[in-house]
């Protein structure tokens, strides 16, 4: 089903654009609230072989849509619009005249968020939305389930990379600075800060990218100049390295497959129904817990609530390693209780976690994430144009020309090998950016403290909103 119903479409200069007026789930705590936000799509540009109604972005907006300054969000890998559900609202809050808008990209449309809506919305109960995503690959007995997709009939989406998000990326952009009237700040966190370091240098027909910013922001997510590559993977850079990653593309899936299930879709529902068990039924025995589709590494070896089960998921204390890309730091399991309760003692509450993760539409997870856009960000990691980027149809022909100020938060995960800051400074020393600040916390913080954290423990949100307000293009 996807994501965009209930919207009215209109007709707005470059872009095709929809509004709609959320009636998201708020909680106790004052800062768990989506505020005033609607949301919109955003035409996308054409790609060949892939159907119309695909060639689109859904965007979250929060604050006033008068505002004259917008920062744009983008979210990470296998992230959707959903992650900024916190942060996104508090920055519009503490920065005068600032709006804020989260995008969702192309490949969120391919999502069936219908029971979890159901269950957001008090119509369904979180059993049920267990088994229709979930429960069914155990139980042949629950007919009525989610219809994941066939890869044979989505090919088309092997051509979703890099290109086609800073086209989508670019509408976006354009629709936000209305003709220069707005200054636009342009954000992402993981993947999706590297996106907004790539669209610096962009060409977008002759037109460099850093012309429409006023400043690029990286939540433990950049790229730049340095050795290591993207996040310390093995930057490719020659067209033989391009043709092989693309011939493995075209083998397999389309879709970045997480877990290893064999189900690309599948962390999705995991994440989602597990938020929406922490929400509704916080203290009830965990219903995934007792179900032989969760991986043991994920289960406690107690008996423990739909809310501990949850935490110990996220928890990086006891999240597998290999999910370093969920990771907070929220607290641990109590000492006693049947079944045992979670006990917060981080920076992040695991209500907050739960509040993100079960926000629908444009939620916090990207099922169908493209393994495409990955092979092109490996390749674009230096922001030069190497022979594996002209090979991929990417445009990198202006780091030397940029010039916004930079901001970036450094994580357990963005520090390794100090990844996020040594990519900020060399991309610094390769341009013409007059000033990067970076605030380290990869001795405290994991990947998704920085969205996640409460606003009075949060050291992203406590640093970014003076960085934007001292912005040289800011308009106050």
């Amino acid at each position: 089903m996807g994501f965009f119903p209930f919207v009215i479409a209109v007709s707005l200069g470059v872009s095709s654009f929809s509004l709609a007026t959320d009636s998201s789930a708020t909680s106790g705590a004052p800062h768990l609230s989506l505020g005033r936000t609607s949301t919109f799509s955003v035409q996308g540009v054409s790609v060949p072989g892939t159907p119309a109604k695909y060639d689109r972005v859904m965007v979250r907006r929060f604050g006033s849509p008068s505002a004259s300054n917008v920062l744009v969000l983008v979210p990470g890998t296998l992230a959707g619009a959903g992650d900024f559900d916190i942060v996104g609202p508090y920055i519009a809050a503490h920065v005068p005249n600032l709006q804020v808008w989260a995008e969702m990209r192309r490949e969120g449309a391919l999502e069936d968020n219908s029971m979890l809506l159901r269950v957001l919305h008090g119509k369904a109960k979180v059993q049920q939305a267990f088994d229709y995503y979930l429960g069914w690959l155990v139980n042949p007995k629950i007919t009525n389930h989610y219809q994941p997709l066939e890869d044979s009939q989505y090919q088309f989406a092997d051509q979703w990379g890099l290109a086609v998000a800073m086209g989508d990326l670019h509408n976006v952009v354009e629709l936000a600075r209305e003709g220069g009237r707005r200054t636009v700040i342009l954000g992402g966190h993981s993947l999706g800060g590297a996106e907004a370091s790539i669209y610096g240098v962009w060409d977008f027909d002759g037109r460099p990218g850093y012309k429409d910013l006023g400043g690029i922001v990286g939540i433990d997510g950049d790229t730049g100049p340095v050795t290591a590559g993207f996040f310390g993977q093995p930057p490719i850079t020659t067209t033989s390295q391009a043709q092989t990653a693309l011939s493995k593309l075209a083998s397999g899936s389309p879709w970045l497959d997480l877990l290893g299930f064999g189900y690309p879709w599948i962390s999705g529902p995991f994440a989602e129904v597990g938020a929406l068990g922490t929400l509704k039924e916080p203290n009830s025995p965990s219903i995934a817990q007792m179900s032989s589709i969760l991986p043991s590494e994920l289960k406690p070896p107690v008996e423990t609530t739909n809310e501990a089960q949850f935490g110990y998921a996220f928890d990086a204390s006891t999240s597998p390693a290999a999910l370093a890309l969920i990771q907070v730091h929220s607290g641990r399991l109590a000492v006693s209780g049947t079944p045992r309760r979670w006990v917060d003692d981080g920076p992040t509450p695991i209500e907050d976690v739960a509040f993100d993760f079960s926000q629908e539409p444009l939620g916090p997870v990207d099922w169908y994430y493209p393994e495409r856009l990955t092979i092109d960000v490996e390749a674009a990691g230096s922001l030069t144009q190497t022979p594996a980027a002209t090979a991929l149809g990417l445009r990198l022909y202006h780091l030397g020309q940029v010039d916004v100020p930079m901001y970036v938060i450094q994580t357990s995960l963005g520090g390794t090998d100090n990844y996020v800051a040594s990519a900020a400074v060399a991309y610094q020393r390769a341009s013409q950016i007059p000033s990067v600040t970076v605030i380290n916390r990869a001795s405290t913080y994991s990947h998704l403290d920085p969205l996640l954290a409460a606003p009075s423990h949060n050291a992203f949100l406590q640093s970014v909103v003076p960085w934007i307000k001292q912005l040289p293009s800011y308009k106050r």
